[in-house]
């Protein structure tokens, strides 16, 4: 018998344990179905999908390229093992990725989630360094940045530093070198980004013989509040890694795919990093997969007799599976045949005039943009630059607000967060910005909390 609304949200509040929630005060929201940029709710609401379903979605839900895709793997075979064992749909995906990341990016490791592939990208660059042609086994710690955020595994949230997610854990991580990291939003950013690279250089002077990697996401931090570093910071830690002989992880699970306006974020500064790390849009945001991608030097250090022992102990039941990987290598297509990434500057430019427009309000502290993603932070006063309260949630009522309004958004605090699919339309933009303008006046101007 098929559960009534009322039962689904009583099963939704009672058996499901919902990520990053507080389950005592969650209210369901059960998206029965979805089309193109909009999610469609039990009540029959549309909803643009503002958030791209968590920063995954690229070209749009229920794409009938990747739609067909899935079904066509389907009848041939679900899933495949990649441990002694391969399948055609994911080999061809891996050839893809190596010709399209940047350098010598050749080596595929495929994996279920993000955090998965970092967590891959930290073993490798450990064991790496214990059997490369010159080993330096010494090399074991890492560099980190404050406020990054690489994922929920004992390893990732040890290389990240948004300490309201791992301060209860830090008896469980490991020490690393943790480093604040440039801003835009400082004055005079283009001095602070040398200030950043000369601390990052001091530190990699004083420490580079013991330091494996440096683990950076690239251009936007993002769980951080959509933080954006200045131009020249990424290539500037590129530059110093090779100086000091230490790798570079570039997570771009969230900023790759398109997302900064080429396919990877690297790209905009013309930087090759030894393992780049993929994640939520490589499949379109149709299904897990994930994939820490490395280079032919690397790559190198893990071949050998078997008695040597040097392949990497590491494997996910579901790693390159197939029915992930058509999907990915429609989403790749589909990149191709729709020209994804041409259409982008009249879409970026539009969000771009929305937000000048917000930038005035006197209850926005700052905007902020990198090709599609947005973010919009809120404070009490924009003069003095004073926090509102974090216990009022006026980051959350904002986006209840726009949820009564047609749009789905989830905020980071009280930054609002603007990152749909990239397939979304310019009236949805326009639609979407409209909505999020007036939910700041209605929260901001007409509730007496702020008073």
């Amino acid at each position: 018998m098929t559960p009534t609304k009322q039962q689904l949200n009583d099963w939704d509040k009672h058996y499901v344990w919902h990520a990053f929630t507080q389950m005592a005060c969650y209210e369901p929201l059960i998206i029965e179905s979805a089309e193109g940029c909009e999610l469609i709710d039990t009540e029959g609401r549309r909803l643009i999908d503002g958030v791209s379903s968590m920063w995954c979605n690229v070209h749009g839900h229920r794409h009938p390229a990747i739609d067909s895709a899935v079904k066509e793997q389907l009848g041939k075979v679900a899933h495949v093992t990649n441990l002694g064992c391969s399948n055609s749909t994911t080999i061809e995906l891996a050839k893809r990725l190596a010709d399209l990341t940047p350098g010598d990016l050749d080596h595929v490791f495929f994996c279920s989630d993000g955090a998965s592939a970092l967590e891959v990208a930290i073993k490798l660059a450990f064991q790496y360094w214990h059997q490369c042609e010159n080993p330096k086994p010494q090399k074991t710690s890492y560099i980190g940045f404050e406020d990054a955020y690489h994922g929920d595994t004992i390893g990732t949230i040890s290389v990240g530093g948004v300490d309201r997610f791992n301060a209860v854990f830090k008896p469980l991580m490991f020490p690393v070198h943790r480093l604040p990291i440039p801003d835009r939003r400082t004055p005079n950013f283009a001095t602070s980004c040398q200030h950043h690279l000369q601390t990052l250089e001091e530190t990699l002077a004083k420490h580079h013989e013991s330091i494996a990697a440096v683990v950076i996401e690239p251009l936007v931090l993002g769980a951080a509040g959509m933080i954006m570093q200045p131009e020249g910071y990424l290539r500037g830690v590129r530059e110093l890694t090779r100086k000091y002989n230490v790798l570079m992880i570039a997570d771009e699970v969230a900023v790759g795919m398109g997302r900064t306006g080429t396919m990877f974020g690297c790209q905009q500064e013309d930087v090759v990093p030894d393992i780049l790390c993929l994640g939520k849009g490589l499949t379109g945001g149709y299904l897990p997969m994930s994939a820490a991608i490395a280079s032919t030097e690397i790559w190198n250090a893990y071949l050998g007799d078997y008695a040597e022992a040097k392949q990497l102990c590491h494997g996910h039941t579901f790693g390159g599976n197939p029915l992930s990987a058509a999907a990915a290598m429609a989403t790749l297509d589909v990149f191709e045949q729709e020209d994804t990434l041409a259409k982008l500057p009249d879409k970026i430019e539009c969000i771009a005039q929305h937000l000048s427009r917000l930038n005035e309000h006197p209850h926005v502290g700052n905007v902020r943009q990198y090709g599609m993603i947005a973010a919009i932070e809120l404070v009490k006063d924009r003069q003095t630059g004073e926090h509102l309260p974090w216990t009022e949630r006026h980051g959350n009522q904002v986006c209840q607000y726009a949820l009564d309004h047609g749009l789905w958004i989830r905020p980071l605090g009280d930054v609002i967060v603007i990152m749909p699919p990239l397939a979304i339309s310019i009236e949805q933009i326009d639609t979407m910005c409209q909505v999020i303008a007036q939910a700041i006046d209605y929260v901001t101007l007409n509730r007496a909390s702020l008073q």
